[in-house]
């Protein structure tokens, strides 16, 4: 392993041990939960948005070390952050997840740690389930988020 990878490797074991901004915030104006079944993997993020920025963000939850890793990195990522600013992050995270970020020369900083989780691609929802649930809080969506498609009905 290579020694960047041994950082990565590091970073992601640090925020899954202690994770930062994991509480349930009592002034949050929107949430949204979200579920990946294929791992385990629960998460409620908290937001207080206010005037088309967040504020504040948390998220409380249970899942494996590369969710709760995600979830913790996000939060740094985008407090203080515009909506849309926010927005494009996530569209930047999820291309380099889904390997195109490294030719476009995406600049994601800390999260760049996740880079290498792309070669593993059931471990990809676990990374971004996290993401999906802020844009769900984002847009004050009710339904939960999965990362499964929905069964169709018989």
């Amino acid at each position: 392993m290579s020694e960047l990878e041994d950082l990565y490797q590091e970073v992601i074991l640090d925020h899954n041990r202690e994770p930062r901004n994991c509480y349930q915030m009592d002034c949050a104006n929107r949430s949204a939960d979200g579920h990946n079944p294929l791992c385990g993997d629960t998460v409620k993020v908290y937001l207080r948005i206010e005037e088309g920025v967040i504020e504040d963000i948390s998220f409380q939850g249970h899942g494996c070390a590369i969710c709760t890793a995600s979830c913790s990195l996000m939060t740094e990522a985008v407090q203080g952050k515009p909506v849309s600013e926010v927005k494009e992050l996530f569209d930047e995270f999820h291309e380099m997840l889904t390997g195109v970020a490294a030719e476009q020369g995406l600049e994601l900083g800390k999260l760049r740690v996740f880079e290498g989780v792309r070669e593993y691609p059931v471990r990809v929802k676990c990374a971004t389930l996290a993401w999906h649930t802020l844009n769900a809080a984002i847009n004050d969506t009710e339904l939960p988020v999965t990362t499964e498609p929905a069964a169709e009905s018989k």
